[in-house]
C-alpha cells in the first residue's frame, strides 16, 4: 500500500522548505571553501612561486575534506536509524557552520606560518564530518514524509541545497570581488563570506527545528522495539553491499561533472584563459540558478518515465557535453562561457534530480540512512574529492583539456553500468522491509 503523507500538505511543504534551507546552508558553507581554495587559499594558505602548484596545494585540503565524509555517514547513519533522523540534521548544521565561521577568523601562512594551513585542514575535516552525515538524513526527511507517487518531485527539492549553496557562496564572493580591489579583498574581504556564516546557521536552526521526525522511521522504529536490537552497519554490508556499490557507481559522473563544471572551470579560467575571475564566477553563478531550477522538473520528469531513465539521460549528457564545454571556454566569450557551465549544469541535474528518492528506495528503512550515507559519501571520495586535483593535475600535465574531458566521459561509463545494475524503482513504498523489495506494479523495469 502506498504511503500518504502523514501531515496536510501546508505542513509537508514546511518540511520541504527547512529542509531545502538546511541543505542549501550547508552547501554554502562547503561550496564557499571550493571557490576560495581555487581563488584565494592558494596564495594566502599555500603560497609557491607557481600559481597552478598553490592552487593544487589548496585543493589538496579541499579533497582531505571528502576522507571525513563517509566517517561522517557512517556515524550520522548509524544513529540516524537509531534515534532519528531530526536530531542528526540539528548537529551536522551546527557543526558545519561552527567550522566554517572559524575560518574566517584564521590568521594566514604570513601570520603564523605552517600553522595556519593545518588548522584549515582540521576545520576542513570538520566541515567534511558535517555534510557527510546531512545529506542522508535531508533528504531522507522529506523522502519519508512524502507519498510514492510524487517522490521525485518532492525528494529532488532538498537536492536544490546544492545550487542553492552554490549560488550563495559564489554570489556573496562575486560581489565581494567586484566591489574590492585585489588588494583589499586578498587582505580581508574573503573573511565575509565565511563570517556570514554564522547567521546562516542561525536561520537554519530556527526552521530545522520545526521539522517533525519521519513517520516511516517511526513505524520501524516501533517494529524494531519489538525484536532483538539492530545494528544498521551490520546490516549495511551484511544484506545492502550491492545497493552500496550501485550507490557508488551512479555517484561517479555525477560528482566528476559537477566539480568539474564548477570548481575547475575557475581554475581554467583564470590560470589557463588568462581571464577575470569574474568570468569563472559569473558563470558558475548564472548556472547555477538554471541549475536550481532544473533539479525538481528533472525529479518530477522522474516521477512519470522512471528513474533509470532520467538518470541515464544525465549520465550520457555531461559525457557528450564535456568536449563542447571546453571548446566554448577556449573562445574567451563570456556569454559563450555562461552557455557551457548552464547547460552542463542542467545535464547533471538529470542525475542529482531523481538521485534522492532513487537512493532512498534501494535501502529498506532499518539501515536506509546509513546504506544511503556511506554509498553517497565513499563515491564523494572517489570522486568528488579527486576531480579538481585530476583535472589540474592533467591540464597541468597536457596542457590540454581533452584528457579533462576523456576523464569525465570514464566516469560517465561507470555510471551507465551502475544504474543498468539498479532496479527501478518508480512508486516504491518506503514502508517496505524487506531484503528485497517488492516491485510495485506501477513501477516497470526498464
Amino acid at each position: 500500500m502506498s504511503a500518504k503523507p502523514s501531515k496536510p500538505k501546508s505542513s509537508f511543504v514546511r518540511i520541504v522548505g527547512a529542509s531545502l534551507i538546511g541543505t542549501t546552508v550547508e552547501w554554502y558553507d562547503f561550496f564557499l571553501y571550493t571557490a576560495a581554495a581555487a581563488l584565494v587559499f592558494n596564495k594566502l594558505f599555500f603560497p609557491t612561486a607557481d600559481p597552478l602548484t598553490g592552487t593544487l596545494l589548496a585543493f589538496t585540503t579541499y579533497a582531505i575534506g571528502f576522507l571525513a565524509r563517509p566517517i561522517g555517514g557512517l556515524v550520522f547513519g548509524h544513529f540516524g536509524d537509531k534515534v532519528g533522523r531530526k536530531k542528526l540534521l540539528v548537529l551536522s548544521l551546527l557543526l558545519m557552520g561552527g567550522a566554517t565561521f572559524a575560518m574566517g577568523l584564521l590568521p594566514t601562512y604570513a601570520a603564523i606560518g605552517a600553522a595556519a594551513p593545518i588548522l584549515l585542514t582540521l576545520l576542513r575535516l570538520v566541515q567534511g564530518f558535517a555534510l557527510g552525515g546531512e545529506w542522508g538524513g535531508a533528504v531522507l526527511i522529506v523522502s519519508e514524509h512524502g507519498d510514492d507517487k510524487r517522490r521525485g518531485f518532492w525528494a529532488s527539492w532538498p537536492q536544490c541545497g546544492a545550487p542553492g549553496g552554490n549560488l550563495l557562496a559564489t554570489a556573496v564572493l562575486a560581489i565581494m570581488a567586484a566591489t574590492q580591489s585585489d588588494e583589499a579583498f586578498l587582505s580581508w574581504g574573503w573573511r565575509v563570506p565565511f563570517l556570514l556564516s554564522g547567521v546562516l546557521v542561525v536561520i537554519g536552526l530556527w526552521i530545522r527545528l520545526t521539522v517533525t521526525e519521519s513517520p516511516v522511521f517511526m513505524a520501524a522504529q516501533a517494529k524494531a522495539d519489538a525484536r532483538e536490537k539492530h545494528v544498521p552497519v551490520v546490516e549495511v554490508f551484511r544484506h545492502g553491499w550491492r545497493r552500496v556499490l550501485i550507490t557508488i557507481g551512479s555517484r561517479m559522473a555525477e560528482n566528476v561533472s559537477y566539480y568539474v563544471i564548477t570548481a575547475f572551470i575557475l581554475v581554467y579560467v583564470t590560470t589557463g584563459l588568462d581571464m577575470a575571475r569574474t568570468v569563472g564566477l559569473n558563470a558558475v553563478l548564472i548556472g547555477s540558478a538554471v541549475h536550481f531550477l532544473a533539479i525538481p522538473l528533472w525529479g518530477a520528469l522522474s516521477d512519470r518515465i522512471g528513474r533509470r531513465p532520467v538518470y541515464l539521460i544525465g549520465a550520457v549528457g555531461v559525457a557528450a557535453w564535456s568536449f563542447a564545454f571546453f571548446a566554448l571556454l577556449d573562445t574567451r566569450s563570456s556569454g559563450l562561457i555562461i552557455l557551457a557551465a548552464t547547460v552542463g549544469l542542467v545535464l547533471h541535474g538529470a542525475m542529482y534530480g531523481p538521485q534522492a528518492a532513487f537512493f532512498s528506495e534501494q535501502f529498506p528503512t532499518r539501515y536506509r540512512y546509513t546504506g544511503l550515507s556511506i554509498g553517497g559519501q565513499l563515491s564523494s571520495v572517489a570522486a568528488g574529492a579527486l576531480a579538481p586535483l585530476i583535472a589540474t593535475a592533467l591540464f597541468q600535465r597536457y596542457d590540454s583539456t581533452l584528457p579533462v574531458a576523456l576523464y569525465v566521459c570514464s566516469m560517465s561509463a561507470i555510471t551507465v553500468v551502475a544504474v543498468l545494475a539498479a532496479r527501478e524503482t518508480r512508486g516504491q513504498s518506503l514502508h517496505d522491509d524487506a531484503e528485497e523489495p517488492t516491485r510495485p506494479k506501477t513501477a516497470q523495469a526498464v
